[in-house]
């Protein structure tokens, strides 16, 4: 199951024929195994990586660091699913440390990532507060470097 999922992880368009004779198994172990795989919640969904900076038009990107205060018999639950209703939440993390939750926004301009967290985010209940911080660049994507060294041929500069 590990390879099966190691594999897909680092390219999830291998059939299962191809991910059989990687591991010496036969094409149907494999179909069943990535069956149960995404029955049982373990597989949740397959997607393309996307390197925005070579996508058309705006797209920006930000990572919210948020402090809530949890709730009675429901602790970070409650927040979380009410959060994640948002379209512009992309990514949503409880963690650990100086903040709650790691909450990853999508939006068009820097504008509307701001209008979300002043319009909709901060009004949440238990909120107490939101760090913003928008993405510049990526250089590595889900295990991927986007940004390949280029070839520098000149002479360096000497007065």
């Amino acid at each position: 199951m590990h390879k099966i999922l190691d594999i897909l992880q680092r390219d999830s368009r291998y059939t299962p024929k191809q991910i059989a004779v990687m591991l010496g198994k036969s094409e149907e172990e494999v179909k069943n195994a990535i069956e149960n795989l995404e029955k049982n919640g373990t597989i949740v969904k397959y997607s393309a990586i996307l390197d925005s900076e070579k996508l058309e038009g705006e797209h920006v990107e930000a990572l919210i660091e948020v402090k809530v205060t949890p709730q009675k018999n429901r602790g970070f639950d409650s927040i979380a699913e009410e959060l994640q209703e948002f379209k512009e939440v992309k990514s949503l993390y409880l963690m650990s440390g100086g903040f709650d939750l790691a909450v990853f926004v999508q939006g068009s301009s820097l504008k509307e990532v701001a209008l979300f967290v002043s319009q909709k985010l901060s009004m949440v209940d238990n909120v107490i507060s939101c760090a913003t911080h928008f993405i510049l660049k990526k250089y590595k994507i889900e295990g991927i470097i986007t940004q390949q060294k280029e070839n520098n041929n000149r002479m360096p500069y000497q007065p």
